[in-house]
């Protein structure tokens, strides 16, 4: 079950998200395509300049209201 994945860096933290405040919402840009960016939730601690392994990076999350 080898399922590809992607690298991405984060480039901005937007602001926390969720019931409780769990959820980091961040814009990360992709290491293999540097001109995409897409913003995604993330659970647990998180700062600029993080590499995340992304296993879904088709949807993009929504945005904090």
């Amino acid at each position: 079950m080898d399922q590809p994945v992607k690298l991405a860096r984060v480039i901005k933290i937007l602001g926390r998200t969720g019931n409780t405040g769990n959820v980091t919402q961040v814009r990360v840009a992709f290491m293999d395509d540097k001109e995409r960016n897409i913003v995604r939730n993330v659970k647990g601690p998180v700062r600029e300049g993080d590499i995340l392994t992304l296993l879904e990076w088709e949807r993009e999350a929504r945005r904090l209201r």
